[in-house]
């Protein structure tokens, strides 16, 4: 039996706010040395899919220069499967893509070369561990049409998902778009097994249905649930997070820090893979203190600096007599003397002066974004919930105080930057 996976990575994330105003959302890093991209395509080779399409669309620069050859996942293979990035290409009847499930049909005649006997069709946004080998044996069992992978959720948050309803057989009889007001909390993962012709077959129908928005959620499912085809659910029960949204982002960085249900990035029989840059070990000096955080390759923190409950990837350089608590600091940040940073997230190369004052603490948990390539000058002050844009500079600031609910962005053009 052949297995294809399809990753939609095309999103463009505007709820990260500027951490994806370069980027697309499946290649912002996580957990320090991670992308997010990394989670489901390590979820493929570790469940032996070793055949696997990228969909981007949105920035995708970074996340083709992330995946490469696929090299790290062992995904650079030629001739059985391998790793490969498709984009919108314009022809006569292609364009952008509409929705999830348009991606998936503009991309058909690639997705079906070789004929694989089903299409596993997964998000690059959400951060879990999940072996497909056994949810492709449940449906196989059930000889599915199609199975979606479910998991419950409080119920303040059911209202973002797709709402399941199955029998004791777990056959599906209903499915609710993100209602506003869910009736349950089983919700759907986003994780969609395909019979390869009944997928090519809905795909045409909802080519020509006038009205459709292009969608699994909204269209693909509830017509095959209505049509009554087979569709299953596969309930899972490990640790499942969408980061779409910076509050998401940031708790779920915070909780591999203090919370045991959290990932296990540390698990040996599950391992992350990524792309990683040749780094030297941190240094951590004489004097400074580190309180559970993760400290990746590269990374320099000199003495009486303290850290605590912080998430930092490569080469992030902390100067003497800082002080961060509850932060996510991404590649080559550099913090310098006496400056304080409070449940904040800064983006790769934001340089922070000297004596600044970054967010603060908080019991919403109101987060501080400092966007690529950006200045805080020395003697600021960014209050919580403001946003600094990417590529500002001290001449973008109209005062030395950064009020909350601020948005701060550069003035120059783009061919200036």
């Amino acid at each position: 039996m052949k297995i294809r996976a399809v990753i939609l990575a095309g999103g463009e994330g505007t709820r990260l706010k500027v951490l994806t105003s370069k980027r697309a959302k499946p290649a912002v890093f996580f957990a320090g040395k991670y992308r997010i991209i990394d989670f489901p395509l390590s979820n493929c080779v570790n469940s032996q899919i070793n055949d696997v399409m990228v969909l981007a669309q949105y920035r995708p620069q970074s996340l083709i220069e992330h995946i490469g050859s696929g090299a790290p996942w062992d995904l650079n293979r030629d001739i059985s499967g391998g790793v490969r990035i498709l984009t919108p290409y314009k022809a006569q009847a292609s364009d952008w893509f509409i929705g999830t499930a348009d991606a998936v049909q503009q991309n058909f005649t690639f997705i079906k070369r070789g004929n694989p006997d089903h299409i596993m069709v997964l998000s690059g946004n959400h951060i879990y561990a999940m072996d497909y080998r056994k949810m492709i044996d449940f449906h196989q069992t059930n000889d599915a049409d199609l199975t979606i992978s479910t998991i419950t959720v409080p119920f303040e948050e059911a209202s973002r998902y797709g709402i399941m309803h199955y029998d004791d057989s777990f056959r599906v009889f209903e499915f609710l778009e993100k209602p506003e007001n869910p009736p349950a909390n089983t919700i759907n993962m986003g994780i969609y097994l395909f019979k390869q012709d009944v997928l090519n077959q809905e795909l045409w129908n909802d080519h020509f249905r006038s009205g459709s928005f292009h969608d699994f959620g909204k269209d693909i499912i509830p017509n095959m649930i209505k049509n009554n085809a087979r569709v299953f659910a596969f309930p899972y029960s490990g640790y499942w997070v969408d980061v779409g949204t910076m509050e998401a982002y940031w708790q779920a960085n915070m909780d591999l820090l203090s919370n045991e249900n959290a990932f296990q990035v540390y698990n040996p029989n599950w391992i992350i893979h990524t792309r990683t840059e040749e780094r030297p070990p941190a240094l951590i000096k004489k004097g400074a203190i580190v309180e559970n955080s993760m400290i990746s390759d590269g990374c320099v923190i000199e003495s009486d600096a303290i850290v605590r409950n912080c998430v930092f990837s490569p080469g992030v350089h902390i100067m003497n007599d800082v002080e961060i608590d509850q932060s996510i600091l991404f590649t080559d940040c550099l913090v310098e003397k006496n400056s304080v940073i409070n449940c904040s997230v800064l983006d790769k190369r934001v340089k922070v002066g000297e004596n600044c004052l970054i967010g603060e603490h908080n019991s919403d948990f109101q987060i501080t974004v400092i966007g690529k390539d950006s200045i805080v000058p020395s003697g600021w002050t960014v209050q919580s919930n403001a946003i600094i844009g990417p590529d500002v500079i001290p001449d973008d600031y109209n005062t030395n105080l950064v009020k909350s609910g601020e948005f701060v962005q550069t003035r120059r053009l783009p061919y200036e930057i």
